[in-house]
């Protein structure tokens, strides 16, 4: 992949006024609402199954299916770290027919094929899902201050398991590296499935993974789950520490799922979808059920969602130009 060198700014003003514009672009945008949906929706996770993301969009394709009366069908298009997929939406007809569960990190390859500010629009917010350090229990290894001291007593033979970039896992990955001057060998994988399976298996010595498809095995003591990069403890896993508290301040990885659509859909249908979106997120099992596989649930506007979108992927492309990453 190209050197990460030109990274686009994003501007708010300019993914708000595609969801404005996509109210105003066809005239017969309400009366396309007002059958909405009158078939299948496919709804195009980009990673494979069994990963963070996918547990998450088949819990809301489901809950959308009941909600609009019609099939909402995953469609898992894995592949270049999330690219493929939101590339298929970026181009598909935008209908209401096609949706994307989009992922913190889609906008910040340099030849991605879409430009996030002007071929998606922003639908709702889902969730928050923070990054875990994991390890393998035979990893001796139970903290953050541990896992350094290994580092640096074996360069380059402790190995660390991401999804490839443009996820967080790995940008974090390299900027943990960055911060404690060590030498780990990351090894991606397609999705946090995986991954995970890799970890188990001993395969990989260290993850920066999700927790939705580890939490099972960090509680059968098949996983060891060392800290969690975010500000605060997570509800799922309230024992293990944050990264600063284990004495390593200023690794905040926190990915935001949420749901969009092609760039140009009507904004009735928009509407449409965040309204059933919101109800969705904010009812009891969902928010439990999100909570309970390491997450916070986000319900927001498709406005709030482009502004998490502006303010995160600005964030992110800032630290890859400070690093100056290489990705091949």
């Amino acid at each position: 992949m190209a050197r990460y060198k030109k990274i686009a700014q994003f501007k708010s003003a300019g993914l708000i006024s595609v969801l404005v514009a996509a109210a105003l672009c066809c005239p017969f945008a309400a009366a396309l609402a007002e059958d909405y949906p009158a078939h299948t929706v496919t709804l195009v996770v980009p990673y494979p199954a069994g990963g963070g993301v996918d547990t998450v969009g088949r819990v809301i394709a489901q809950k959308l299916t009941a909600a609009l009366g019609q099939q909402v069908i995953v469609e898992n298009r894995p592949g270049a770290g999330s690219v493929i997929g939101a590339r298929t939406v970026a181009k598909a007809t935008p209908d209401g027919y096609t949706l994307l569960m989009m992922v913190t990190g889609v906008g910040l390859p340099a030849n991605t094929g879409y430009d996030v500010a002007k071929d998606f629009a922003p639908i709702g917010l889902i969730a928050s899902i923070p990054i875990v350090v994991m390890a393998n229990p035979s990893v001796p290894v139970k903290t953050i201050a541990d896992v350094i001291a290994l580092a640096k007593k074996q360069p380059g033979k402790l190995t660390l398991g991401t999804p490839p970039p443009p996820t967080l896992n790995y940008f974090g990955a390299e900027q943990f590296k960055a911060m404690t001057a060590t030498d780990i060998t990351i090894v991606t994988y397609k999705g946090t499935g995986p991954l995970t399976n890799d970890l188990v298996g001993g395969h990989v010595m260290l993850a920066f993974n999700t927790l939705p498809p580890a939490i099972s095995n960090i509680e059968a003591g098949k996983l060891r789950a060392i800290a969690v990069a975010a500000p605060t403890r997570i509800a799922a896993i309230p024992d293990v520490p944050t990264v600063a508290e284990s004495g390593l301040p200023g690794l905040d990885i926190v990915q935001y799922y949420g749901l969009a659509a092609p760039g140009g859909t009507p904004r009735p249908i928009i509407d449409r979808l965040n309204k059933e979106l919101r109800l969705i997120v904010t009812s009891e099992d969902i928010k439990k059920r999100i909570i309970a596989d390491g997450g916070g649930p986000v319900a927001s506007t498709p406005e709030e969602y482009a502004a998490n979108i502006q303010r995160e992927e600005g964030k992110w492309a800032a630290l890859i130009k400070k690093l100056g990453l290489t990705v091949n």
